[in-house]
């Protein structure tokens, strides 16, 4: 680029030159394709970075967990223990930074339930008969499915994952990839081994095979052609059923279940609570601590209320 004198003004496209107050400013069809390349890279920036803007104002909020409970549902005290098994997940993940956690009550019609769901980024499904109980509520399934399309975490414990009536399983299995449902679902109490099916899963990790006095729900009914990655076995009558599962779903989603958590004081087991509090974290895409879940559990979290 270099000034030439002369005495015109204007601009002659053939020769790629401009007069600017007399002189003659010479650009090079070259400069002036170099300039219009640098033009757009900046334009291009800048719809990058207002992409990025609503991401980074994102990384700031916390992960919004609920953890959805119900009172007493018949079974003998120190079983189904719904809000105490709560309270103490509740306890293992204060932990965590960044994650908001919530108890919740989801007793008889749940009117406000719709509301919290929509606002949450995950859920525990801790209650009695939970596939019937979302089923057969059309407010409530929606805003679980809306939950599950934006990619939130879907974590259910025991009975949280049954039905006695058939007509609800199809429903919750798009959700959770498995339940424990129909007239023909298989549950088992008994003392036995549970394995680890996948130790290099950010759920089972430091686990190890451990002794158990549970009820297992087994042979569960899965979304036909759900990838679901077994996590845990255990050996019942000869045969080694998946008792725990995880589901990177096709919304993006995760899903996780575990079909234990009938006993109250299995919670005093610290594979246990490390095994659940792992499971919710990896369903809402966030790390264990790296100092694992030092939370004390004491006779007086483990009495039934």
């Amino acid at each position: 680029m270099h000034f030439t004198p002369t005495t015109g003004r204007g601009f002659d496209r053939a020769a790629g030159h401009a007069t600017i107050s007399g002189k003659l400013l010479t650009l090079a069809l070259p400069e002036i394709a170099a300039m219009r390349l640098l033009f757009a890279s900046f334009v291009a920036l800048l719809l990058v970075l207002a992409l990025l803007a609503p991401a980074r104002a994102d990384e700031g909020k916390p992960t919004r967990l609920l953890l959805l409970a119900q009172g007493p549902d018949g079974h003998p005290k120190g079983t189904h223990e719904y809000v105490a098994g709560q309270t103490i997940l509740d306890k293992c993940l204060r932990g965590v930074p960044k994650l908001e956690r919530t108890i919740v009550k989801a007793d008889g019609d749940w009117p406000e339930g719709p509301e919290l769901l929509a606002k949450a980024d995950g859920v525990v499904l801790f209650v009695s008969e939970g596939a019937k109980w979302i089923g057969t509520n059309p407010a409530r399934r929606a805003a679980f499915a809306e939950l599950a399309k934006r990619g939130g975490g879907l974590t259910v414990l025991h009975w949280g994952m049954g039905t006695k009536p058939p007509e609800h399983i199809e429903a919750f299995v798009a959700l959770f990839g498995a339940c424990h449902g129909g007239p023909d679902r298989k549950y088992k109490f008994l003392e036995t081994q549970v394995r680890i099916a996948t130790p290099d899963h950010p759920a089972t990790k430091g686990l190890a095979d451990f002794t158990i006095q549970e009820e297992f729900y087994y042979q569960l009914k899965q979304l036909p052609d759900a990838k679901l990655v077994p996590l845990l076995t255990a050996d019942i009558d000869g045969e080694k059923p998946m008792v725990a599962w995880a589901w990177e779903r096709p919304d993006g989603g995760r899903s996780l279940g575990y079909s234990g958590c009938h006993y109250h004081e299995n919670w005093s087991r610290p594979e246990y609570r490390r095994f659940i509090s792992q499971a919710v974290l990896w369903t809402l895409k966030l790390t264990p601590p790296e100092q694992g879940f030092p939370a004390e559990v004491g006779a007086e979290d483990i009495k039934s209320p």
